[in-house]
């Protein structure tokens, strides 16, 4: 999925981006934590899930064919003087082959992969993307060990806000869950930007009352929504 694509699909408009990269900016104004924003179209492939559900998919299209054997063979002898004792076997296998490449391109689409995917699986998947960002992205590097992340995954329809060691002692995971389903709720409701924005002025809130902004409060991550590929 394109980033211009994400964006549509999200409601997140150029001009969006800019305004929820300024509000990040306010919000660390007053405050010497850091607030990082990630997106990305889905936190894993799924390929295993998406094969297992092309592969059944292809087994009901081969169980419904089975009583129509005689037809089928009829059909091919009405084309052909001869039918090898090897067509109807072959007819079977190759629309058993096609049946799997057709579903599998199929539990590629959203929709159906959100069907398709256990919730549990989603549900770790994004959890394990969001704190591989977090690590590769340095957030957990920051002086006093007061970054935050927001992390949104598009497929999955999940938000998660981790935070660095130095806020987990002050401030309870419980406060960010709250504030990421307030996030996935906005975007649920189509208002992704107002979400992002309000997410970001708690977070601000929050970090302004444990970690009070100092004389030198340097600018220590990238400010804007950060578009991940996979």
């Amino acid at each position: 999925m394109t980033r211009r694509y994400l964006l549509k699909k999200i409601k997140l408009s150029e001009s969006d981006m800019k305004e929820i990269q300024e509000s990040v900016q306010k919000a660390e104004e007053s405050t010497t934590g850091e607030i990082a924003l990630a997106l990305t179209a889905e936190s894993d492939t799924y390929s295993f899930w998406e094969l297992l559900s092309a592969t059944y998919f292809a087994g009901v299209v081969f169980t419904c064919l089975l009583p129509f054997a005689n037809e089928i063979k009829t059909l091919y002898e009405k084309f052909f003087w001869t039918v090898s004792d090897w067509v109807l076997p072959a007819f079977y296998g190759i629309t058993t082959l096609v049946a799997i490449i057709i579903g599998f391109f199929l539990m590629n689409i959203p929709f159906f992969d959100r069907l398709i995917i256990p919730h549990p699986i989603k549900k770790k998947s994004v959890t394990a993307r969001a704190f591989r960002h977090f690590a590769e992205s340095g957030i957990y590097e920051t002086q006093e060990h007061s970054g935050i992340l927001i992390f949104v995954s598009y497929l999955e329809r999940e938000v998660r806000i981790i935070a660095d060691s130095g806020i987990a002692k002050k401030i309870p995971q419980d406060l960010w869950n709250i504030i990421a389903d307030d996030l996935a709720g906005g975007i649920k409701a189509g208002k992704t930007k107002d979400g992002f924005i309000s997410a970001i002025n708690k977070c601000g809130s929050l970090l302004a009352e444990h970690f009070p902004a100092k004389e030198e409060n340097p600018n220590e991550l990238p400010d804007g929504l950060v578009i991940l590929s996979n």
